[in-house]
């Protein structure tokens, strides 16, 4: 079936198809669709990055397409921040080394502003949603676990652990939770977490048996304190493993939909099994992503500190920029770096260009999925009118000359390039953005442009005159003349030299675009490419 042909559900795009299979399962489990829930993971063990706001920004996508299918959704970020301490992250202060196993909401915070370590990481990840004007209901795992919302989920799991070790044993090779239980307590003595292993469970008095003993922490050994003790599930600090507690989760909140990264897929594997055999919820509809890699294709990482957080992109780029990226696709591993700002920057500008009619393209699947696209990317809050159109990179090369008075000196160019009739706030907020990126980074990279040998010796001829100490008297018909003459039509070559300088196809009157960048940084740039 072609791509034309297939049947466009909601807004058109992969948001759309999940809503849609998930409510299609709903309705085969006869469940109730009155409340359709769906839950991101929020780890609170490192300073959070793109790929971890991307979960909740794009559970939000599949509540919105659920919502635009006329169904009740919420989604619930539910922050780990019991999840015990297992190395320090790359540039935290070496005193952390004392807290390693201890649960994250039980350590001070580096950072002195919020009552924890867990809390501090929690409240990065929620204002980069805020930021973002993603809508949650916020839940804490030490609440959760102190109110004793789980305590039904952990007992059931408890008096079938026999059967829960045997399986995961089966599923995934781990053979750990046949020896113990799936469940850690917080240490009474030296409120360490993964040292504590559970050998009993008391069925009548809710309670679990644990010594502190030595246990492997991030591939390092960490001795326990030694202390035997109980601890009551229903209120003691503790958690059920990650191979259980999701499941846990996904039954005492009643969620529907969960996404995951493929590095958890044996933990999702071993979680479903439970909640539905075990606790009797049918598991959520789930979608595996690929992780973000930075560009030497490494996993970002909180610990190895090659981190894209969203503070730092949002020096850069809107909210719309990073909207974009996470609602473009869902599949496919995808290497993330700020320099992928400017053109997505630039891309914001087509698809809202395809939104609002000015561009048309060649099918109407195509069309759907753009203009869905761009709807997500607002929230599906879209703007009645479209936004003052500038090139990032033309903005980035403006930035790198002015320095001083930015905003009025570059607003000027642009009524004197035509690009902007007149000042305008949402272009004051884009020349900063980009003036920070001139300032932080170097030159763009080399794009790939195909250039055939005669467009080459007309740009060896520019090189010459731009090199040359004289200044030519009109550089606009210079290099109308040089296209000419090399027989290459005067709109390919400007095109060309947009493509080069700006990355894009078009730009500023020429001429004196490149006087105001310099003569020479031109032709050095013009030189990368012959």
């Amino acid at each position: 079936m072609s791509e034309d042909d297939q049947k466009i559900i909601g807004r058109g795009t992969w948001i759309d198809k999940l809503a849609h299979e998930m409510i299609e399962r709903e309705q085969q489990l006869g469940r109730s669709t009155s409340l359709l829930r769906v839950e991101s993971g929020l780890g609170a063990s490192g300073i959070p990055h793109i790929g971890s706001l991307g979960d909740a920004v794009r559970a939000y996508g599949v509540k919105l397409a659920l919502e635009n299918l006329g169904y009740k959704s919420e989604l619930v970020a539910y922050s780990d921040d019991l999840d015990g301490l297992r190395k320090i992250p790359e540039g935290l202060p070496d005193w952390l080394g004392e807290h390693i196993a201890k649960p994250v909401s039980l350590i001070p915070d580096p950072f002195g502003c919020h009552d924890s370590y867990g809390m501090h990481m929690s409240s990065l990840l929620l204002d980069g949603l805020d930021n973002l004007g993603i809508k949650y209901d916020f839940r804490r795992a030490r609440d959760t676990y102190k109110n004793g919302l789980l305590k039904d989920q952990i007992h059931t799991i408890l008096t079938n652990s026999e059967k829960i070790g045997t399986k995961i044993a089966e599923l995934v090779g781990q053979e750990k939770y046949q020896k113990y239980l799936p469940y850690y307590p917080v240490c009474a003595n030296c409120n360490r977490l993964y040292t504590a292993e559970s050998y009993e469970y008391i069925p009548d008095e809710m309670k679990i048996k644990y010594r502190c003993h030595e246990a492997e922490i991030g591939s390092k050994m960490l001795k326990g304190c030694g202390h035997e003790g109980e601890a009551d599930i229903t209120k003691d600090l503790g958690k059920l493993a990650w191979k259980v507690e999701f499941a846990a989760r996904w039954h005492a909140f009643d969620i529907r939909f969960e996404a995951y990264g493929k590095d958890i897929m044996d933990s999702v594997r071993v979680n479903d099994w439970v909640s539905d055999e075990i606790l009797n919820h049918p598991h959520p509809h789930h979608v595996k992503y690929e992780m973000f890699l930075d560009k030497g294709g490494k996993k970002i990482s909180k610990s190895l500190g090659n981190v894209v957080t969203s503070q730092k992109w949002l020096k850069y780029g809107t909210p719309k920029s990073m909207l974009l990226l996470l609602y473009k696709r869902i599949t496919g591993a995808r290497e993330l770096g700020f320099e992928d700002i400017p053109t997505l920057m630039d891309e914001y500008n087509e698809i809202e260009d395809v939104y609002f009619g000015k561009v048309k393209l060649d099918n109407e699947a195509k069309t759907a999925r753009t203009k869905g696209l761009y709807e997500y990317t607002n929230l599906l809050n879209v703007p009645k009118t479209p936004s003052i159109h500038v090139n990032y990179r033309l903005l980035i090369e403006l930035g790198r000359i002015f320095k001083e008075d930015r905003v009025n000196r570059i607003t000027k160019k642009l009524i004197d390039y035509g690009v902007i009739k007149n000042p305008d706030p949402y272009v004051d907020q884009i020349i900063q953005l980009a003036g920070n990126y001139a300032d932080d980074f170097e030159e763009q990279e080399i794009m790939q442009i195909q250039i055939n040998d005669a467009t080459k010796n007309a740009l060896r001829k520019l090189v010459g005159v731009l090199a040359a100490e004289k200044d030519p008297e009109d550089l606009q018909n210079t290099i109308y003349n040089i296209a000419k003459e090399n027989n290459v039509l005067p709109k390919d070559f400007f095109m060309t030299l947009y493509q080069i300088i700006l990355g894009a196809s078009r730009g500023p009157k020429i001429g004196p675009f490149i006087i105001d960048i310099g003569r020479n940084k031109v032709a050095q740039t013009i030189g990368k490419y012959i």
